[in-house]
């Protein structure tokens, strides 16, 4: 039987995560950095899937599945969440027809911008989003240490937190800050953190001053992050670090851009440390973040 690509379904999602970690920790061990991946829950992909089922598809051949693509849409930015390729059947022109599909979706949506994330060592697949219009942007950085080693000394937040609630009014702040930061409004991926009990969001405020907002999880991880000032994103990152030691989290991690001085040099600083880079790739015209820390490579 041939290679069939077809929309993917919910009871796709846990295969496919399961495909997602074996390639990644295939390649991130193989250029030296160990196994980086575990399985997880695949909510997000469910949000996205009911949210716009145009964005995920899967690769089957002889019933098996054996690549996944993901991107979602949000104003005019479009973003490639996922594509990967079960590592025994690499090199057989799978991502390409998934590409395909997934630079549809692109097409479909209308976005100006096409947007990815992709690990700065994975070579081959950057020469393929190249050759689709995507191109280095900039670097991000895994950034990782215990929480015991990096709260001494840490400055005393210099930004008051106040927790995000539902109201109509503290959306449309959170609209306000994406715009300016990143250029694209994610309401929508508010209302799902929102949702997780496991992450929690912060508006902050330095007097009666709005300068960002902030979200940390249950494991210590920081972010999204966004400013409405780039000479603010250190104090931000400060703020945020700061809650991660309140919610009792034995570590604390981060991306990190390339051009977020202030957050990168509290990091290093504070004794954190580069656990693996990773790049931004995007269409021209987008990708200078210096006032937003991106969540993961799925979520941006």
């Amino acid at each position: 039987m041939s290679l069939v690509c077809r929309p993917a379904r919910p009871d796709d999602l846990a295969v496919a995560d399961a495909l997602v970690v074996a390639s990644i920790n295939d390649l991130t061990v193989r250029h030296g950095f160990g196994p980086m991946a575990t399985a997880g829950a695949s909510s997000f992909q469910l949000f996205s899937l009911k949210d716009d089922p145009d964005g995920l598809w899967v690769a089957e051949e002889n019933g098996e599945l054996v690549g996944f693509a993901w991107s979602w849409v949000c104003g005019d930015v479009w973003f490639l969440a996922q594509l990967f390729v079960d590592p025994a059947r690499q090199g057989q022109g799978i991502g390409n027809e998934l590409l395909e599909r997934a630079m549809g979706h692109a097409r479909k949506s209308g976005a100006a911008h096409k947007v990815l994330i992709t690990f700065t060592f994975n070579c081959v697949s950057q020469g393929l989003y190249m050759r689709h219009g995507l191109f280095p942007r900039m670097p991000i950085y895994f950034f990782s240490a215990a929480c015991e080693r990096v709260m001494p000394g840490l400055p005393e937040p210099p930004l008051r937190a106040v927790p995000i609630d539902e109201s109509l009014a503290t959306m449309e702040k959170l609209v306000a800050i994406d715009s300016g930061a990143i250029g694209v409004s994610r309401e929508k991926h508010h209302r799902y953190l929102r949702e997780d009990p496991a992450t929690e969001g912060v508006l902050l405020y330095d007097g009666s001053d709005l300068v960002g907002y902030g979200y940390t999880s249950a494991s210590g991880h920081v972010g999204p992050l966004a400013v409405t000032r780039s000479g603010r994103l250190g104090d931000a990152f400060a703020t945020a670090l700061k809650l991660v030691a309140d919610r009792g989290a034995e570590k604390v991690s981060a991306f990190l851009p390339g051009t977020c001085d202030g957050a990168l040099s509290l990091a290093v600083k504070q004794g954190m440390r580069i656990t693996f880079p990773m790049l931004l790739m995007a269409s021209p015209g987008y990708g200078d973040w210096t006032q937003y820390l991106p969540r993961n490579p799925g979520f941006m």
